[in-house]
């Protein structure tokens, strides 16, 4: 039985929402999972402004003050206990899901990236002029 972690979808059309979910690797995106583990709101989100927000800033490349601007964050809520014991278990996570446990320090690596592939995400181009040259003879 493979397990993975992935991303369900939960939201209606152009505004999308995820649960971070542990299922089996054939079921269905949107299938009852094993394990909910959190969720993840990819649309950007302004912070709230409260008492200790400040109305200017000093821009430290002129020195100017400028009106402060709030960083916008995308909103993840994880278990990370429970997501450190199903990776230890041995499920599998997505590529989107690589992507937010590397930003939270869970995953090592850069999602998406196998053994032998470079920058460009094609394969490797170790080698290239040395293994046609060999096919040819």
């Amino acid at each position: 039985m493979v397990v993975k972690i992935r991303l369900a979808r939960l939201s209606k059309r152009h505004s999308p929402f995820y649960n971070i979910v542990v299922a089996q690797a054939r079921s269905a995106r949107d299938s009852k999972p094993m394990e909910v583990l959190g969720t993840f709101n990819p649309v950007p989100q302004t912070p709230l402004a409260s008492a200790h927000t400040p109305e200017k800033v000093q821009n430290p490349t002129t020195g100017e003050m400028e009106d402060y601007k709030p960083r916008k964050y995308k909103d993840i809520k994880l278990d990370i206990t429970r997501t450190k014991y199903w990776l230890g278990v041995g499920a599998q996570p997505s590529e989107g899901v690589q992507g937010i446990l590397g930003l939270l320090g869970l995953w090592e690596g850069r999602p998406g990236l196998r053994e032998g592939q470079g920058m460009g995400g094609r394969g490797a181009k170790v080698g290239g002029k040395e293994t046609r040259a060999q096919k040819d003879t």
